[in-house]
């Protein structure tokens, strides 16, 4: 039997790490009310529309979405389970604010922890969670604040799990829309944040309605997330995210007057993106690129495949056919590391690249024993199949 290997590849989409990049279009009058605002294509990181992005705020519970995300990413590792059950501190049913009243030693699944966060900004839920995956909430704002530097956001500080005020503690509107961007690579969170309205402690007498803090996911055309914010410091807060055909859009406001000023202008800025922008889809999530021959490894051959979606931003009315797509391989030899560099798609318009995404690998590949490199070259002295063919490096 032919031994072949699929290896799922991490895709990084270069403006993740650093943040959004230029800004393609900068209209007044977007979000006159806000402190601070940004809005951004979810899947290039291009700036549509900026003001006072980089402004340090405090950022209230939009907090929540790092807290969501460190959840999300432990779920995706299987540290934990949404099936965990969750035992409530007496430090965690402290918490005021927005909250589903745990009481101290009561039990909850994960599950439902995670969708009163992000359906009802419960400040006890997110506390319990944090106590649940880093044993203290101090040891979980230290991995909020290590994640928050390795994401590039450089102009944030985190105190707490769940926004309540703190010394400190502030972020800015281009910072929360990087975060927002690396939540939403896990699809998933998008069923607890769309939620309108649901029940907790549903076997009981007494169950618990939960109604989202963000009514725009109700009554705005594809928006599925992702989560409010308020405090009398930070003022109306809210990261928006709608998708539309194939262009996601994030708008994000800070320090707005009232509930009203805040859905009227994220509505504004998602309209601007989806009136004025589309995206030209280049690799669906599960879609092959290209495969590799690793020399001399103990597998021989890589296929690439996309986790997530690529796509070129365009003004409506260019023409798709001025975008011209490359591949770029490198020719590997192993063993090769986990996060090693396979190759990057570059996409070009006028000679320039406009977009590009580097390949890396997933896993492990050490290098091949005596034995399996006889068994090769015996089946290439006789003539005997024993790989798919390989992309050819450097096309």
């Amino acid at each position: 039997m032919r031994a072949r290997l699929c290896v799922w590849v991490l895709l990084l989409c270069l403006p993740i790490a650093a943040g959004p990049t230029s800004v393609w279009a900068a209209e007044d009058g977007l979000a006159p009310s806000s402190k601070s605002a940004v809005l951004v294509d979810a899947d290039t990181g291009t700036v549509l529309y900026e003001k006072n992005s980089r402004e340090k705020l405090p950022p209230a519970s939009i907090t929540k979405i790092m807290t969501m995300l460190l959840v999300m990413e432990a779920l995706e590792k299987g540290q934990i389970s949404y099936e965990d059950r969750v035992r409530t501190s007496e430090y965690a049913s402290s918490m005021g604010g927005s909250q589903i009243f745990l009481e101290t030693g009561e039990v909850m699944k994960l599950e439902d922890l995670l969708k009163a966060v992000a359906v009802g900004s419960a400040n006890d839920a997110s506390v319990a969670l944090a106590e649940h995956l880093a044993g203290t909430e101090e040891r979980f704002v230290e991995m909020m604040n290590r994640r928050a530097e390795e994401l590039g956001m450089k102009d944030t500080r985190f105190q707490n799990p769940n926004g309540l005020p703190a010394s400190d503690h502030y972020s800015t509107a281009r910072d929360i829309a990087i975060m927002s961007r690396e939540l939403l690579k896990h699809r998933e969170i998008t069923r607890f944040t769309k939620t309108y309205e649901d029940y907790l402690r549903k076997e009981s007498k007494k169950p618990f309605w939960l109604v989202n803090t963000n009514k725009l996911v109700k009554f705005y055309e594809g928006l599925d997330g992702l989560k409010t914010g308020f405090t009398r410091e930070a003022g109306f807060c809210l990261a928006a995210t709608a998708k539309r055909r194939d262009l996601r859009a994030i708008a994000v406001v800070m320090g707005e007057p009232d509930v009203k000023a805040r859905n009227r202008e994220i509505t504004r800025m998602l309209d601007f993106a989806f009136n004025q922008y589309a995206n030209r889809v280049i690799y669906k999530p599960g879609q092959l690129i290209g495969k590799l021959q690793v020399d001399k490894g103990e597998k021989s051959m890589i296929e690439v495949r996309s986790p997530q979606q690529f796509s070129v931003l365009m003004k409506k009315g260019e023409n798709a056919d001025d975008y011209r797509t490359k591949i770029r391989w490198e020719k590997l030899k192993a063993p090769v590391r986990k996060g090693q560099l396979l190759g990057a798609v570059e996409v070009e318009k006028d000679g320039k690249t406009v977009s590009r995404m580097e390949l890396v690998s997933a896993r492990e590949i050490p290098k091949a024993g005596m034995w399996t490199i006889l068994k090769r070259t015996a089946r290439k002295l006789f003539f005997i199949p024993d790989e798919t063919p390989a992309a050819d490096p450097g096309t």
